[in-house]
């Protein structure tokens, strides 16, 4: 597993700091708390809020710095030690038999069906 050194070791400050760009900056256009931006250049991918908000998170630092998004979710993977399938749907478990509106509808349907 790569250390959170090695996220740090991207350069993102200093790629951000190289287009002029500061974290308020990047805070007021996405709208992240400058403690989290401080976390993902850190690489202290713990402090962020979890769930899809921490991919959403890096991504939108990624496009506010012009970085390639792909290597910082890299290194956020790498270091979180997910893969990226189960990243992007954290509740593919749940949706085994169908998504929520579906099994309300079935469930639904059962109950009315009977009546």
């Amino acid at each position: 597993m790569i250390g959170s050194r090695d996220c740090a070791g991207l350069g993102l400050s200093k790629h951000r700091e190289k287009k002029a760009i500061s974290l308020k900056q990047i805070a007021q256009s996405t709208k992240i708390a400058i403690r989290s931006l401080q976390a993902i250049e850190a690489g202290e991918f713990k402090k962020l809020p979890g769930g899809i908000y921490n991919t959403s998170y890096i991504r939108q630092y990624a496009r506010a710095i012009d970085f390639d998004e792909s290597e910082i979710l890299a290194a956020y993977y790498s270091i979180m030690g997910i893969t990226p399938e189960s990243a992007d749907n954290p509740n593919r478990a749940a949706d085994a038999d169908g998504n929520v509106v579906t099994r309300f509808l079935r469930h639904t349907s059962a109950v009315f069906g009977s009546l």
